[in-house]
C-alpha cells in the first residue's frame, strides 16, 4: 500500500520529471531523454506514478510549464499513469500520441543526438502494444494495437531512411517491425522494408551497429527458411550466430533453433554436445535418425515435438529430411551386402529395402519403394538406375551416394 503523498510533494515530483525531460531536450542529452521515455522500464516510475495519482491535474501542469512541449509531455504523463494502473490499452493510446509528437520534433532536429531516445520510443510502443493487445483480447475486444504500432514504426522508418546521419538508426526500427510482423503472422510485410535496406543507395549495411545487424540477419534468415531458400538462410543465420555476443546464450539458442534445421537440410549434422549445451535436444533423435538411416526414429521425433516444430515453422523442413534418411538406409544395406557378396554389392533388390523398412515397423510394398528410389536418383542422392523387370536398384560403382556438400535436397 502506497504511503500518503501530499499535493505539494506530488506537484514537486511531477515538476521535477517535466524539468528533466525539457532539460535533456534543450541540452541534446539523448541518453537522459531515452531513460525518461522508457515507460515500461523506468526504475523510478513508482514515485512518479504515485505523484500522478495524487495530483490528477497534471495535464494542466505540463501545459502551463512547457506549452511548446505539451503535445509530448501531457500524453507521456498519461501513459505513465495508465501503465502504473495496468490499464495497458489506455497507456498505449496515450503513448502513441506522445510518440507522434516526439517523431515530429525528431524530424526537425538536424543531428541524430536523440537516436537513442527514438529507439526507446520504437521499443516502448511495441512492448506497450503487446500488453494492450493481451488486455483487449482478454476482455473480448479487438486486439489492434500491435498493428497500429507497426504503422507508427513505418513512419519512423521513413524519417530515418533518408540521406544523412540519421539513417544509422533505421536498422533498429526495421528489427522492431520484424518482431511485430512475425508476432502478427504478417511476415510478407517484411519484404518492402528489406528492399529498402538492401537496395537503397543511402544504406551501407556494414555501417550499422553489430547488434542490429545480428537481429536483422536472424529475422531475414528465418524468412528464407519459410521460403525454403536454405542456402541463403544458412548464410544469414550463420552470420547472426558468428557475430552474436557469446555472452548472450539465449540469443545464440534462438539462432541455432533455426540454423540447425537449415544445416540438416544441406547435410551438415551438429554434435550432440552442441544440442546439450543450448538445450536443443528436440533435434537429438532427428540427428540420430539421419546417422542410422532410421525412418521410424525420425517420424517418432517429429510426432513427439510436432507442436514445438510447427510453432517454430521448421516442421516441413525437418519432414523433408526423410529422403536423406532413405539414402542412409540404402547405403547401410549396400555396406552390409558388400561384405557378404562383394561381386553383387552394387545390386540391391528392392525386396531387401522392403524388409529393412518392415524391421523398422514401416509397411511398404515394392512399388512404393521403387517410387522412393526413383526420387532419390532424381534428387541425386543416389547414382544408379533400375532394372525394372527384376526389381533391382543398380548402383553406380563410382560414388553411388553423393554428399550434399552444402546443397539442399
Amino acid at each position: 500500500m502506497a504511503a500518503y503523498l501530499s499535493m505539494g510533494e506530488a506537484h514537486r515530483r511531477i515538476a521535477d520529471y517535466l524539468s528533466r525531460v525539457a532539460d535533456s531536450i534543450s541540452s541534446s542529452d539523448g541518453a537522459a531523454l531515452a531513460s525518461l521515455l522508457a515507460v515500461s522500464f523506468a526504475q523510478s516510475s513508482a514515485p512518479l506514478s504515485d505523484a500522478l495519482s495524487a495530483f490528477p491535474d497534471f495535464p494542466r501542469l505540463a501545459a502551463d510549464r512547457y506549452p511548446h512541449l505539451s503535445d509530448l509531455l501531457t500524453p507521456l504523463l498519461r501513459a505513465i499513469h495508465s501503465h502504473s494502473l495496468r490499464r495497458f490499452a489506455d497507456a498505449y493510446s496515450s503513448f502513441e500520441k506522445a510518440a507522434n509528437a516526439f517523431l515530429q520534433e525528431f524530424r526537425n532536429w538536424e543531428t541524430p543526438w536523440a537516436m537513442e531516445a527514438m529507439h526507446t520510443v520504437a521499443l516502448e510502443i511495441r512492448l506497450l502494444a503487446e500488453k494492450a493487445d493481451r488486455e483487449l483480447a482478454t476482455s473480448g475486444k479487438n486486439p489492434d494495437k500491435l498493428q497500429a504500432a507497426g504503422s507508427f514504426l513505418m513512419k519512423v522508418f521513413g524519417a530515418l531512411a533518408v540521406k544523412g546521419p540519421k539513417r544509422i538508426g533505421a536498422l533498429y526500427v526495421t528489427c522492431q517491425l520484424f518482431k511485430i510482423y512475425f508476432r502478427l503472422g504478417t511476415v510478407h510485410l517484411c519484404r518492402s522494408v528489406i528492399r529498402s535496406i538492401e537496395t537503397a543507395r543511402n544504406f551501407e549495411f556494414e555501417d550499422f551497429p553489430v547488434k542490429d545487424k545480428v537481429t536483422y540477419m536472424y529475422y531475414t534468415g528465418r524468412l528464407e527458411v519459410f521460403n525454403e531458400n536454405f542456402l541463403v538462410a544458412d548464410q544469414k543465420l550463420t552470420y547472426a550466430l558468428t557475430h552474436c555476443n557469446p555472452q548472450y546464450e539465449s540469443n545464440l539458442r534462438r539462432i541455432l533453433k533455426f540454423l540447425i534445421p537449415v544445416k540438416l537440410s544441406i547435410g551438415v549434422l551438429p554434435r550432440i554436445t552442441l544440442l546439450e549445451r543450448y538445450n536443443l535436444l528436440e533435434y537429438a533423435d532427428v540427428v540420430t535418425s539421419l546417422k542410422r538411416g532410421d525412418l521410424r526414429l525420425l517420424r517418432q521425433a517429429l510426432e513427439r515435438h510436432e507442436d514445438q516444430f510447427l510453432k517454430s515453422g521448421v516442421y516441413l523442413v525437418l519432414e523433408k529430411l526423410e529422403l536423406q534418411v532413405y539414402q542412409r538406409l540404402v547405403k547401410k544395406i549396400h555396406i552390409i551386402q558388400r561384405q557378404k557378396e562383394p561381386a553383387k554389392a552394387h545390386q540391391i533388390k528392392l525386396e531387401v529395402v522392403v524388409k529393412a523398412l518392415k524391421w523398422l515397423e514401416i509397411d511398404m510394398d515394392v512399388d512404393e519403394v521403387e517410387c522412393i528410389m526413383a526420387c532419390l536418383i532424381y534428387k541425386n542422392l543416389i547414382k544408379g538406375y533400375f532394372a525394372h523387370k527384376s526389381k533391382v536398384l543398380v548402383l553406380s560403382k563410382q560414388d553411388p551416394f553423393p554428399k550434399l556438400n552444402g546443397k539442399p535436397v
